[in-house]
């Protein structure tokens, strides 16, 4: 029975797991609605979450967009289909790539990031002295960088994808023999509205769900400098799952047939 009880231990240890994020992420929510709201705080985090990513948000997209391009020319040219790569980039990236690779960028610099520095200060006992100064720590320190994050991530996502859609331009007119006037006219005729808003709302969902985990794990942070690389590392693999499987039930509310 050894097997099936460290089976129903995990399984347990694992649902007080979820039920612990989930007040977590309660708690977070209820406070948004409670003042105060240190705006310093959030301007910060806007500052630190959205400007400082912009460089890796676009050099992922630039990359990914052109080989994106690479990859539909190369298969299509097996059908006689090569004329479906502004298209097929412009929807890989609004409706899939573009808030996926954001989403995990975010949570690779983002969720690593919150999580080091709430765990160092766990350690340190600034959490602490917070409390001692009558300071609710949810609210001055994870509140701001949740809000933060679910309001901006959508704005890398935008970004983002704009920024993939012309690496797939520039690959497609630079070294396919692509018409310039053409490829854009197709990729805007080619793209709705509710891939548009669809790619914004996963971006929110992605930014809420990366910092989240970050406040979370920092939070609940070990003792001593084990315990902030637990953290760390806990924080983003959480993060990274969790951005996936959101990604998938997202996609299929939208875009269920």
């Amino acid at each position: 029975m050894n097997p099936l009880a460290r089976l129903g231990q995990a399984t347990l240890g694992s649902l007080a797991a979820v039920g612990r994020v989930t007040i977590f992420a309660w708690d977070t929510l209820t406070h948004l609605l409670r003042p105060p709201i240190y705006l310093r705080e959030v301007m910060i985090s806007l500052f630190q979450i959205g400007w400082l990513s912009l460089p890796v948000v676009g050099l992922t997209a630039v990359f990914t967009g052109g080989a994106l391009a690479l990859q539909i020319y190369a298969g299509g040219a097996r059908f006689n289909a090569e004329a479906v790569v502004p298209q097929i980039v412009a929807i890989g990236m609004v409706r899939e790539l573009g808030p996926v690779l954001v989403g995990l960028m975010i949570a690779a610099r983002v969720t690593s990031s919150i999580a080091a520095e709430i765990a160092t200060m766990k350690v340190t006992e600034q959490i602490d002295a917070l409390t001692t100064l009558s300071t609710n720590p949810m609210k001055y320190l994870t509140l701001p960088r949740v809000l933060a994050a679910t309001l901006v991530v959508p704005a890398l996502v935008a970004v983002g994808d704009v920024i993939g859609i012309f690496g797939g331009y520039a690959v497609a007119t630079g070294t396919l023999g692509f018409n310039p006037a053409t490829y854009i006219r197709n990729t805007v005729d080619f793209l709705e509205l509710s891939d548009i808003v669809s790619s914004l709302i996963k971006g929110a969902v992605f930014g809420f769900i990366a910092s989240l985990m970050g406040c979370y794990f920092g939070m609940h942070s070990g003792r001593g400098a084990q315990g902030v690389g637990k953290a760390t590392k806990g924080s983003v693999e959480a993060a990274a799952v969790l951005i996936l499987a959101a990604n998938f039930v997202l996609t299929g509310i939208f875009f269920s047939v």
